[in-house]
């Protein structure tokens, strides 16, 4: 089982693709998310978020939120600085 993960910033799709995890910091602390997760929305603090996509990718953004709905991750920031990405 895997998670449908997309990473948006306010002028384009950052990444999107199958992982495994997903890590990032809400304002009320850290949070991971697995396959099976429960249904959430939250606001994500400024920081560093991480996709395990057959290896970590990272991005560091300035705030956004993340929702999670049957196994599909979304990450909407203002700006997201993708150099740890990779291809």
């Amino acid at each position: 089982m895997a998670l449908q993960v997309e990473l948006v910033a306010a002028d384009r799709k950052v990444w999107e693709g199958e992982a495994t995890q997903v890590s990032a910091r809400s304002t009320e602390g850290d949070l991971g998310v697995l396959p099976g997760h429960q249904p959430m929305l939250c606001v994500l603090a400024e920081g560093e978020v991480r996709i395990n996509a057959g290896g970590w990718k990272s991005a560091t953004i300035d705030g956004g939120f993340l929702s999670v709905d049957h196994d599909r991750v979304t990450i909407v920031a203002e700006s997201v600085d993708a150099s740890g990405m990779g291809s």
